[in-house]
């Protein structure tokens, strides 16, 4: 075992053997198997970049960045692409890039072009006809790449934004009748071609303030994940209980996504960091903790999704 170089005082370890490393579909397709979830974690900079990958490191466990648009504004879309494969390559480790949330063919085939591993064409807000169409759209670019690349639909309206909530946000139903129907999920799936589905199943995006999110319908994420035969995964992971993970994932959901969380946390390691080291100006040495935020929450997340 070889000790790799430290971030601010935190030492890799690179063991002697080189790590087969899989496509991303099937990592996919062997944590459904083995009912487990792959995390899929959004970052806006290199500290929430560090911070996931120790903690998916630490457990072994393979990994997904996610960046939405807004997020790939600030970092940049080909940078993305780059800091992600770089981690990839020097460590030899399943971290793989997604485009989260992406409402246009053209910034899903930006994403594509700039080497991300899957994209998500959200049109949970438009028409049916035209979801199926744009997203229909995106699967075949996506097939005419000359790589592996993942793409994912979504179906049922959560809410937009990663945030503190006081309570559901406006537009989204937590109703049976408001959450995706598994006969629309079927005929989504069949006229799209895509290779796994966000679904609305009592999920949101944005966490409640109180910590606790709404349960979801577990029997909706089984018929679901039942007639449509492909992966799920659970968007707005952010404040749902360990009992309903653990439910979600044993009934069909592959990917589980969390942001909000990650999101506090990072900002709580800020203030920590400024608090602790008020004349402190060098920001590798008052952004350590919130590495050690991230990282903490993700690595909980893991250990959760994985049963560890």
């Amino acid at each position: 075992m070889e000790v790799g170089p430290p971030l601010g005082g935190i030492i890799f370890l690179r063991y002697n053997y080189i790590m087969i490393i899989k496509t991303l579909r099937e990592y996919v397709v062997e944590a459904r198997e083995k009912k487990v979830a792959i995390g899929h974690f959004n970052i806006s900079n290199l500290e929430g970049l560090w911070g996931v990958f120790r903690a998916a490191q630490g457990l072994n466990l393979p990994v997904i960045i996610g960046v939405s648009e807004g997020e790939r504004d600030f970092v940049g879309v080909a940078q993305a692409a780059a800091l992600v494969k770089s981690i990839r390559e020097q460590f030899n480790y399943p971290i793989f890039l997604n485009a989260d949330h992406t409402y246009s063919f053209d910034r899903v085939k930006e994403a594509i072009d700039a080497g991300f591993d899957s994209v998500i064409f959200d049109g949970a807000q438009i028409p049916f006809e035209e979801n199926v169409a744009l997203a229909k759209k995106c699967v075949e670019y996506a097939r005419s790449v000359g790589r592996d690349v993942l793409v994912e639909g979504e179906l049922g309206y959560i809410g937009v934004s990663s945030k503190i909530l006081d309570g559901v946000p406006d537009g989204v139903g937590l109703d049976a009748d408001s959450l995706t129907h598994a006969d629309k999920a079927k005929e989504f799936v069949e006229k799209t071609g895509v290779d796994m589905l966000a679904p609305a199943v009592g999920n949101i995006h944005g966490m409640f303030r109180g910590g606790v999110d709404p349960k979801l319908n577990i029997e909706r994420v089984k018929e679901i994940a039942d007639s449509t035969g492909i992966p799920l995964v659970l968007h707005g992971g952010s404040g749902n209980s360990g009992e309903d993970f653990k439910a979600a994932i044993e009934n069909g959901v592959a990917i589980v996504h969390i942001n909000t969380e990650i999101r506090i946390a990072y900002k709580e390691g800020v203030v920590k960091g400024l608090q602790e080291n008020p004349d402190e100006v060098a920001p590798y040495k008052f952004l350590r903790p919130a590495v050690q935020s991230v990282q903490e929450v993700v690595e909980k997340k893991l250990r959760s999704f994985n049963n560890l």
